[in-house]
């Protein structure tokens, strides 16, 4: 076997094992040998209730601020030892003075004059929280009435150092869920993830963490929920994943933002990976495996692609490569045609799996190429949401 055929079954092994085999590898796994967490109640059977802030980084949201405190207000969990702390990050719109104008004394505004990063909010917002469990969010999220309950009775369990949510994408004009392929997807995985301890970072939406394992992040932090969520990890506690705890989030409505989205992502998972390389340590185990198999080798995957083609077109000599080179044709025109056909009937939808699979590695390599230009700040473009009255009602949490 030629160097250039070992590059191209390399490449494809890879690729096929981190979206295809793991994760066959990591549920089978879980189903022989997952523990599900379960809550954690004292001796007389009544859970004690901890003090809890919950803390939302915000930047120019003065279009979903009020209805997101309103959501947060409505929030089942005992009124003495609960806050709500609003990072907002440079005076640019009228979101701060909208904060103030909720006369609650669970409401706590810390206004910064000068727009730094989120990054920044968190590491001057935490330390000044009252609760002894943050629970970190994002002003454009509604959480289910019982979230917070179902994130903080975990924390009975001295060894649990933080607890990740499950968020349920909506459309932005319906309020309907839109949970795709995709999605469930990685659901899955990260519930197989989560069963055999070694869930992966944190979702920023929703997730819970002990104020006293929270260490300041560097400034330019791109993705801080997934390094904050992997330093529970080095940390030696728990990071589980309870499904039961809600939040609900619009899709980005233009093709173009949920691209910057993914690619800005794609900077972040390079940049963590320089901070985090001690959890690809063999000796850390499970959580070991699991970054690199989930992690590591799909923010590669856009390298292992290239190559699959490279070396697939430099081998077409040989008739059998000639053939596997028209099928990698045919599915980068099944993934073309998926961007464009986006309403539809069950075609629409199969054309949608190698368009997201193709879209999201693309970003990925806008991403690397940013992160090897140099990340010079932690600031955060912002993604532009639906103001329409549909999707604001679908939004709000029943009391």
């Amino acid at each position: 076997m030629t160097f250039i055929e070992i590059l191209f079954w390399t490449s494809l092994g890879l690729t096929a094992y981190s979206y295809v085999v793991y994760p066959i590898i990591v549920c089978g796994l879980a189903r022989l040998f997952g523990r599900i967490p379960g809550p954690i109640v004292d001796a007389n059977g009544q859970r004690e209730w901890p003090q809890v802030s919950l803390v939302i980084a915000a930047y120019k949201e003065e279009d979903v601020i009020l209805e997101r405190l309103q959501n947060a207000l409505l929030i089942d969990y005992p009124i003495d030892r609960f806050e709500i702390v609003i990072g907002c990050d440079g005076d640019e719109d009228l979101t701060g003075e909208l904060v103030r104008t909720v006369e609650d004394p669970r409401v706590r505004l810390m206004q910064f004059p000068v727009r730094r990063g989120k990054a920044s909010v968190l590491n001057d917002c935490i330390p000044e929280a009252t609760g002894e469990i943050v629970v970190l969010s994002d002003a454009n999220t509604m959480m289910d009435r019982d979230a917070l309950k179902r994130l903080v009775r975990h924390f009975g369990d001295p060894q649990v150092g933080g607890v990740v949510g499950k968020l349920i994408l909506q459309d932005a004009e319906t309020g309907q869920n839109v949970d795709g392929i995709y999605w469930s997807y990685e659901n899955q995985i990260k519930r197989a993830e989560g069963q055999l301890g070694a869930l992966l970072g944190a979702n920023g939406a929703i997730y819970a963490i002990r104020k006293e394992l929270y260490d300041s992040i560097p400034a330019n932090t791109i993705i801080d929920d997934f390094l904050i969520g992997m330093r529970v990890h080095l940390a030696g506690r728990k990071l589980i994943y309870d499904e039961t705890a809600m939040a609900r989030e619009e899709t980005a409505p233009a093709i173009q933002d949920e691209f910057h989205r993914r690619s800005r992502i794609g900077a972040g998972a390079f940049q963590s990976l320089c901070w985090l390389v001690g959890l690809l340590n063999p000796l850390r185990g499970r959580v070991a495996f699991a970054f690199v198999s989930h992690k590591v080798l799909r923010w590669f995957t856009p390298a292992f692609l290239i190559a699959a083609i490279v070396s697939n077109v430099l081998l077409i000599g040989n008739p059998f490569y000639l053939k596997i080179l028209l099928i990698h044709e045919l599915f980068y025109v099944a993934a073309f045609g998926g961007l464009w056909f986006t309403k539809g009937g069950k075609l629409s939808k199969l054309l949608r799996v190698p368009a997201m699979f193709v879209s999201m590695n693309v970003a990925l390599g806008v991403g690397f190429w940013r992160f090897a230009s140099g990340i010079k700040g932690g600031t955060w473009k912002r993604t532009e949401r639906s103001t329409t009255e549909a999707a604001t009602e679908n939004a709000k949490v029943t009391p």
